[in-house]
């Protein structure tokens, strides 16, 4: 399991709405998108489609679902699993927790 990265407090993220940790910030070698879901939860996957290079954290946000802003490809936020073509791989999920209303994240630490 990975250190955790304080990437800030759960309000700097409105309900519908995502931001990208660069991979710079995260020790990966890619971006990770940060979503909070309308379902009130925080959820983090690769911020690249699959399909095709786009930002995810570009898209739209429906319930725990993102759909890509360029193919509209869609993706489970909880488990980046591929929701509809074009795209045939799902996104890699990142571990995320909020403690004491800072949000956590673990990159590369898959959620189960």
């Amino acid at each position: 399991m990975s250190e955790a990265i304080n990437i800030g407090s759960v309000d700097s993220i409105d309900e519908g709405e995502a931001i990208v940790i660069p991979s710079e910030e995260n020790g990966t070698k890619e971006d990770i998108a940060v979503f909070h879901a309308e379902d009130g939860n925080f959820y983090a996957i690769n911020d690249e489609c699959t399909h095709e290079t786009a930002s995810l954290a570009d898209g739209w946000i429906e319930g725990t679902e993102v759909e890509c802003p360029v193919h509209a490809a869609k993706f489970c936020l909880k488990s980046g699993e591929v929701l509809c073509l074009p795209a045939t791989l799902a996104a890699r999920t990142h571990k995320i927790e909020v403690k004491d209303g800072e949000l956590l994240l673990y990159p590369e630490t898959p959620v189960v």
